[in-house]
């Protein structure tokens, strides 16, 4: 039988029906681009994912996880993650009760990292949750209003001729601010010819693990371009050589793959590792997670922001629902649909409301679902797990 559920929010903590986790299916697909996305670790043309849906009550809520086909964001990647979900995670789930995302993170944690498998069950979760409430997400997790605010992310291109059009134009289009995805090879010379272009633009570069202190010279340099932040310059698992960089530098240090948790989050704040903290619900564990780090950072005066893994409108529902909470400071990384896909596996599609910002759905849940003809086309692999 339903519980009556009471719609407030309690240290995040937020319980409302008491839930029997009854089914959960997996698809593991590849969503092909619109065109190559470059980082400093790799070029994809696909966006390699796993859709999670998980049922009680008649009712189905939906996540969506995206660690790539290969381990070079993480530790993680889609194939293995897929298989820990059917294997371990998911039967693990399967006749329990749980009544909050504590609950589930607490069943989940007998099993050792995998932020970004666990995330595919948290985020579906929330969305199961807030479905049977009749609410939207971002009222349900506290979210201060449905607008968010967003930024333009440009990746590396064919040459800086291009990449300053692109620059020029996202800033044309109004966006309130632009991150540039920083490489060797792509790196000082791009900034310099970007900031000449566009000397009052909000800038910030993405170095994607792509560095070591060696570079330290390079990042003094960067200092004279006035940037908003250099997002996680060195290795994907440090803290202590960010803060030491950090010592030497007067523009702020962003930490992304190194935050994979409210305890990896408490030790970076604590050595001074950085002045700002990327949030993205798959890398931390799922939004549970991600709300408790958030809370954290405001409490120590550590403003953050979002960010994504270049995911379909049902990957970007939680995140974008996280965007709306009070200590995100920064536009966030949610993409309109258009601007990575000929035609998103989900829908709605995402768009812009207005110039820099989009608003978060008032339907129940996190307002996206597959269209199960698209998902069936760019599946992979397939799995149902269910009570026996």
């Amino acid at each position: 039988m339903k519980s009556i559920p009471t719609i407030e929010v309690h240290n995040n903590l937020w319980k409302g029906f008491v839930l029997r986790i009854d089914e959960i299916e997996l698809f593991r697909v590849a969503m092909p681009m619109k065109e190559p996305w470059r980082t400093a670790f790799s070029e994809e043309v696909a966006i390699d994912s796993i859709f999670v849906r998980m049922r009680s009550e008649g009712q189905d809520g939906w996540g969506e996880t995206a660690p790539y086909r290969l381990p070079q964001f993480s530790p993680e990647w889609a194939p293995g993650a897929f298989a820990l979900l059917r294997d371990a995670f998911a039967p693990a789930l399967i006749g329990e009760t749980i009544d909050s995302g504590a609950a589930l993170t607490a069943r989940l944690r007998q099993f050792k990292g995998n932020q970004f498998a666990k995330a595919g069950l948290d985020n579906a979760w929330w969305d199961l949750q807030a479905k049977l409430c009749n609410q939207p997400l971002w009222k349900v997790i506290g979210g201060k209003g449905p607008d968010v605010r967003v930024g333009a992310d440009i990746a590396v291109m064919e040459d800086l001729d291009q990449l300053v059009r692109a620059v020029e134009h996202a800033a044309e289009a109004g966006f309130l601010r632009i991150k540039l995805k920083f490489r060797r090879g792509w790196g000082v010379e791009m900034v310099a010819r970007v900031r000449e272009a566009c000397p009052d633009a909000v800038l910030h570069v993405d170095c994607n693990s792509g560095f070591t202190l060696n570079d330290m010279a390079m990042f003094k340099e960067l200092d004279r371009f006035n940037l908003a932040m250099i997002e996680q310059p060195l290795a994907y698992d440090d803290l202590i050589d960010h803060a030491r960089l950090q010592q030497e530098l007067q523009t702020p240090i962003c930490l992304d793959e190194s935050i994979t948790s409210l305890d990896r989050a408490r030790k970076a704040i604590g050595i001074g590792a950085c002045g700002w903290i990327n949030l993205k619900p798959s890398r931390v564990g799922g939004l549970t997670e991600a709300i408790a780090i958030h809370d954290y950072c405001a409490e120590k005066n550590i403003p953050c922001w979002v960010g994504g893994m270049l995911e379909s409108a049902v990957g970007q529902g939680p995140a974008l629902a996280l965007s709306t909470l009070a200590n995100i400071k920064y536009p966030c990384d949610i993409f309109p649909s258009a601007r990575l896909y000929e035609q998103d596996v989900s829908e709605p599609d995402i768009i812009l409301s207005g110039k820099s910002q989009i608003i978060a759905p008032s339907t129940p849940g996190h307002g996206f679902s597959p269209n199960m003809q698209r998902l069936q086309k760019c599946t992979l692999e397939h799995a149902l797990v269910r009570r026996k």
